[in-house]
């Protein structure tokens, strides 16, 4: 463990008895004493504060100090609207390769005169790369030193936010702003990896600890590891770069083309100009072959990464992959996401190959829970 790189919650970790793990680079805590079935049921039904310090927090600005100059250059890579992102807004997005496969999905925020960029731990130098090499020489990329991050989340994470920044109610749904606790500079968004309400919190590391034990002395609050943030986000539908998508994956296929906006399609004002745009606006015109969909197995078999699927419980070829798949602690039922034809309708049953036993699972739609994001 001592090549691994530690976040500025390490110690914190540590002594609330965590189970530390590697994960991207980093000695993470993958669950606390409480394990992770209780984790994930309390931040549904209270507050989970998540140590997020390991993703890569990213600034783009243009030389000129005009945003839409910034805005316009970012566009080249992104396949997203940004130059009509209104300041103190963010968007979530994805940079994309010449062959329209995800080199990483982000979050990107116009804080006025500059982006702000939350990028996946496993992707910062990949990320790092293609932005200082597509971007102009008129734009300058940095990675912000010395700040860690926190996400709070769940139904009473605005109540406790609330006491150290009395106007987080007023921040809606993917809001971004700076405010100051004890005179500290916090960065925070309205947003998560869930599907609950909840914030992000880009603090200095120096003041990390201090902002996480404040939190977790309020009784809503509890800490939650790896564990329970996947199984959270797979409730809620959401891709794990590495798992259900790559630079292989298109946004099309993985059900990610509600983020590519009217203005950057075929047609719109600013259509295309991003790498991969022939093949991901052919893709949004004409479909693709496969697409990323919901399965329920029956039963309480979880069905996991790598379990092949095929159209019928014997014979046949596999007609797709489960990419991320387990147990939903909050709708008491296995889950999984999966590669498959486009053309299969919901309800439809295919089966799963688990330990060499084909088993059934419907095709549904997702999130598997419905999200609770305060619009």
């Amino acid at each position: 463990m001592a090549d691994l790189n530690r976040t500025a919650l390490h110690a914190l970790h540590l002594r609330l008895g965590a189970k530390m793990v590697p994960f991207a680079g980093y000695d993470m805590p993958v669950q606390y004493p409480g394990g992770v079935l209780k984790e994930h049921l309390h931040t549904r039904s209270a507050a989970g504060l998540f140590d997020v310090g390991h993703m890569g927090q990213v600034l783009v600005t243009a030389i000129s100090g005009k945003q839409a100059d910034a805005a316009l250059a970012l566009e080249r890579l992104v396949p997203v609207d940004l130059a009509g992102l209104a300041e103190g807004r963010q968007r979530y997005g994805f940079l994309t390769n010449d062959a329209g496969g995800i080199i990483d999905d982000l979050m990107i925020a116009n804080r006025g005169d500059h982006f702000f960029i939350v990028v996946n731990a496993s992707r910062k130098a990949e990320d790092l790369a293609a932005l200082r090499a597509g971007l102009p020489d008129y734009c300058d990329v940095a990675e912000v030193p010395g700040r860690g991050l926190i996400a709070l989340q769940g139904p009473e994470a605005e109540a406790a936010l609330a006491r150290l920044v009395p106007d987080a109610p007023e921040f809606a749904f993917m809001d971004v702003g700076i405010r100051l606790w004890q005179g500290v500079e916090l960065w925070i968004s309205r947003s998560g990896y869930t599907g609950e309400d909840g914030f992000e919190i880009s603090v200095p590391d120096a003041f990390a600890e201090a902002l996480a034990e404040r939190l977790l002395e309020m009784p809503e609050v509890a800490p939650i590891g790896l564990g329970a943030r996947d199984s959270l986000r797979l409730e809620a539908g959401l891709c794990l770069y590495g798992h259900d998508i790559d630079e292989e994956t298109t946004p099309v296929e993985a059900g990610l083309a509600w983020a590519i906006q009217k203005i950057r399609r075929s047609g719109g004002a600013r259509s295309g100009g991003f790498p991969g745009a022939e093949r991901i606006l052919r893709e949004l015109a004409e479909g693709t072959p496969r697409k990323r969909r919901g399965l329920r197995p029956e039963g309480r078999a979880p069905m996991r990464e790598g379990v092949e699927i095929y159209a019928s419980d014997e014979g046949g070829a596999p007609i797709g992959r489960v990419t991320s798949g387990g147990f939903g602690p909050s709708i008491e039922a296995p889950m999984a996401m999966a590669y498959l034809p486009p053309d299969l309708p919901e309800g439809s049953t295919v089966y799963g190959d688990v330990r060499g036993k084909r088993l059934p699972a419907r095709i549904v739609p997702m999130p598997f829970r419905p999200a609770t994001f305060k619009r």
